[in-house]
């Protein structure tokens, strides 16, 4: 690969290379102008590009906590439920990110599981993955063109595909990213447009990614939202003051989105009511009562130690957590480092700092202050976080890759002497990030951040054997030790008594009891994930591992 890009570098210098990327550029500009074919070329090449990929990167398995929550919200609403009835053993089920009472359901907001509930219908949940990615790369490109040309809109749009629709755990994972990107993308371009034309369906549009981003991620949404509201509240004003009286500009807006927000509100409230008994009180406030000991903020201390039902838990909430941070300079800078970290490499790459010399200019640049103070202020709320993921910052992607291509624009303006280095330096950036996605798909990594990938596919493997075995199934998950916490076996889909295969702890001999006793026509297994995780064995009471207390390594009874 180092080869290939010195040779393209070197191409690229060349008289006739300088004529082969021009000619490609005029090309795609003007294929840029034809909108509509654009956006549809945008969604279907996503598509079509990450099922040829397949070869290299198969179908995603889940692997990791949140994934798997998602999953049950899917199942869920497939089932035609928002929540589902908790079961009478649930401590045999417990697992991370989900609630058991007052209803079993996951913590988080609904809209991924709406995603991936589209693609359970159409055979599988990473159908929906894929089209949630595909459609944020023609949102996109619909709301950088009410900020800039066509052209500049869709190579920002084709970017966003090269770096999360092939090589990204936002499409080879079930934890989400571009359905909070897709509101973010909405509420921008709906903004930009409402106050070039003020019609009331580009209203409708902001309203819908407003919707989306509280629906999907609602911290960082409601502060994506700000410097929207208060932009969209001084242009309604200045309307009015102008020719509010003469004209329907403001109500075009106006209206839409209040009758939007009103409803936006009603669903959160009821779906909140569905899943906790209460409108005001959401389910990831009832889970971080039950089982976080770690502060949300970072001047925040952490609360006492919890008991809970099983030694994983003990080990993950008041050991893990409590030692990954404490409220002081240390902690505070250590985790601050690791968002930076991770955001660089999930939003950029290394070729990208080519464009540092056009950033003074993009920083002046008063068409596109909202983007630079929404994307000041997300930041912000960011960091005063303990806990983040590199999708956390989706509602800004269309914002980061704006102001990405508006540094392309000035870098190309850019000359030394006669030579337009500037050009060359702006293909460059391009050519790197090629490279790079090609990089990655030859060694077939699914993202460029290890742990973003959670695999765990022998416990697909045991799962798919034992769905084609007559008869029903329950698999008593025992763990070492030394168990990894981040590799958790324990979870089930939303129909617990109807499913042919169930996952359950093992725990003390009276609950373990209680659970063969309620499971009686079903076989029962063993399996050791920490041990041989691709054999299944009989369970026999009398093979019961003993009980180890738990203290600073990760274990399970």
């Amino acid at each position: 690969m180092t080869a290939a890009l010195c040779l393209c570098l070197l191409f690229l210098l060349t008289p006739w290379g300088q004529r082969v990327y021009s000619g490609i550029e005029q090309t795609l500009s003007r294929f840029a102008s034809r909108r509509v074919l654009a956006s549809f070329v945008l969604f279907a090449s996503v598509i079509a590009v990450r099922l040829v990929a397949l070869r290299l990167l198969p179908v995603p398995v889940p692997g990791l906590h949140d994934e798997f929550s998602y999953l049950l919200m899917a199942d869920t609403f497939v089932h035609g439920r928002l929540a589902n009835p908790p079961h009478s053993l649930w401590i045999s089920f417990e697992t991370f990110h989900v609630n058991w009472f007052p209803t079993y359901s996951s913590i988080y907001p609904p809209v991924q599981g709406f995603f991936l509930a589209i693609g359970q219908v159409m055979g599988n949940p990473w159908i929906g993955v894929l089209l949630s990615c595909a459609i944020l790369c023609a949102a996109i490109f619909w709301a950088l063109q009410a900020w800039m040309p066509s052209r500049w809109a869709f190579l920002a749009a084709a970017v966003v595909a090269l770096k999360f629709g092939i090589t990204s755990y936002w499409i080879n994972s079930y934890w989400g990213g571009a359905a909070a990107a897709i509101g973010g993308a909405l509420v921008l371009g709906g903004l930009g447009r409402l106050r070039r034309s003020a019609r009331a369906g580009d209203a409708v549009l902001l309203v819908l990614g407003i919707a989306i981003l509280a629906n999907s991620r609602p911290y960082e949404g409601f502060f994506f939202c700000l410097p929207m509201a208060v932009t969209f509240l001084f242009w309604m004003i200045g309307e009015f003051r102008s020719n509010g009286r003469t004209t329907s500009r403001p109500w075009n807006a106006l209206v839409p989105v209040s009758c939007g927000l009103l409803l936006t509100f009603a669903f959160i409230g009821f779906y909140n009511w569905r899943l906790t008994g209460n409108a005001l009180l959401f389910p990831h406030t009832v889970s971080e009562r039950a089982y976080e000991v770690t502060p949300l903020f970072l001047w925040q201390s952490p609360r006492p130690p919890i008991h809970y039902n099983n030694s994983v838990f003990e080990s993950f909430y008041n050991t893990f957590q409590r030692s990954y941070y404490q409220p002081n300079f240390r902690h505070a800078w250590q985790v601050s480092k690791e968002k930076i970290g991770r955001l660089r490499i999930t939003y950029f790459w290394p070729g990208a700092l080519l464009l540092l010399p056009a950033l003074p200019l993009a920083l002046r640049d008063r068409k596109l202050r909202l983007f630079w103070v929404t994307l000041a202020v997300v930041t912000t709320a960011m960091f005063a976080v303990v806990w983040s993921q590199s999708h956390y910052a989706a509602p800004l992607t269309c914002v980061v890759y704006g102001l990405l291509v508006q540094c392309i624009r000035y870098l190309r303006t850019m000359r030394l002497a006669n030579l337009r280095v500037g050009v060359a330096m702006s293909r460059a950036v391009i050519l790197f990030l090629v490279l790079d996605i090609a990089t990655n798909l030859c060694y077939r990594v699914c993202d460029p951040l290890p742990f973003s990938c959670g695999k765990t596919l022998q416990r697909a493997a045991l799962a798919e054997k034992l769905r084609h075995i007559p008869g029903k199934h329950l698999v008593v998950v025992r763990y070492a030790p030394t168990h990894n916490l981040d590799n958790e076996w324990v979870y089930n889909g939303a129909e617990i008594d109807a499913a042919k295969v169930l996952w359950a702890r093992e725990l003390a001999p009276e609950q373990n009891a209680n659970l063969f006793a309620y499971f009686k026509d079903r076989k029962i297994w063993l399996v050791m994930p920490d041990d041989d995780n691709s054999r299944l064995e009989p369970y026999a009471p009398e093979l019961r591992a003993r009980k180890t207390a738990p203290g600073k390594t990760r274990n399970d009874p």
